[in-house]
């Protein structure tokens, strides 16, 4: 089967043709997916913020989830919540996502493969702890007395106020998961690992494994392409409706010459 691989989208930071013209590369992306039987799966950070109650769920993207729900009856797509975006109660799970809040595993063609988003881990084991801000509020203690201050609507102006105000993209450093990647390739039993995060599109080859990220689809609409046993940087032409390359990087990168 075929697989492609996106981070980023941050539906709901943007003015509001931003977020429309956003939406809708996504769900036409999501109609290519499921007319060619391609595998989605998505590396975190959907929303720029989301945070769900237990009587309450966001009105962000409620046309886009709803054609994920559609696409998730015939392929379930992987959901691995970021730090903008993990708040969830179960709405994502009732439209069919395979939810994770951490990392996931995969097996392509013999080769394992690590996903998550990015941010850190909380599993002291993969040595990539979180900025001390990132796991606090994500700490169900903190959800809880945050919750109980906060309605829905309020909690989530908060969390987009919030998101605004720490939100710089000159400040996206490579350097601290492309080196974390390559040593903890030489360290463990993955042959490839691919997160979101930082925003900024990569294929990097190492002595024992590949590191990958699609970058951020809000900027350049970039996915990472799995077939025919190579990846591939791509990007989502709205005009072609297809994936088109990314002229930056390599052509593609093959488990096997």
């Amino acid at each position: 089967m075929h697989h492609i691989f996106l981070a980023d989208v941050h539906l709901g930071a943007f003015h509001e043709e931003k977020n429309k013209q956003l939406e809708e590369s996504l769900i036409q992306l999501i109609d290519y997916c499921e007319e060619n039987s391609i595998q989605i799966h998505l590396l975190g950070d959907l929303f720029d913020y989301w945070m769900e109650y237990e009587n309450y769920t966001p009105p962000l993207g409620k046309t886009v989830l709803s054609r994920f729900r559609i696409y998730n009856e015939k392929f379930n797509s992987f959901y691995i919540t970021g730090n903008h975006d993990f708040w969830t109660r179960g709405h994502f799970t009732d439209l069919g996502f395979n939810i994770k809040t951490e990392h996931a595993s995969i097996d392509l063609d013999g080769k394992c493969m690590l996903m998550f988003h990015g941010d850190g881990l909380s599993d002291d084991t993969f040595q990539l702890s979180r900025p001390f801000l990132n796991d606090f509020i994500r700490k169900p203690g903190f959800v809880r007395l945050f919750q109980s201050i906060f309605d829905g609507e309020a909690g989530n102006h908060f969390m987009k106020e919030f998101s605004e105000f720490t939100r710089d993209e000159n400040d996206m450093n490579p350097e601290h998961l492309s080196r974390w990647a390559k040593n903890y390739l030489s360290e463990s039993h993955y042959d490839v690992i691919i997160t979101g995060h930082d925003h900024l599109p990569r294929m990097e080859t190492y002595n024992h494994g590949i590191y990958i990220n699609p970058g951020a689809f809000h900027q350049h609409l970039t996915v990472i392409q799995y077939t025919n046993k190579a990846f591939k940087l791509v990007v989502w032409s709205n005009e072609e409706h297809k994936l088109v390359p990314f002229a930056d990087q390599p052509e593609e990168i093959k488990f096997y010459e």
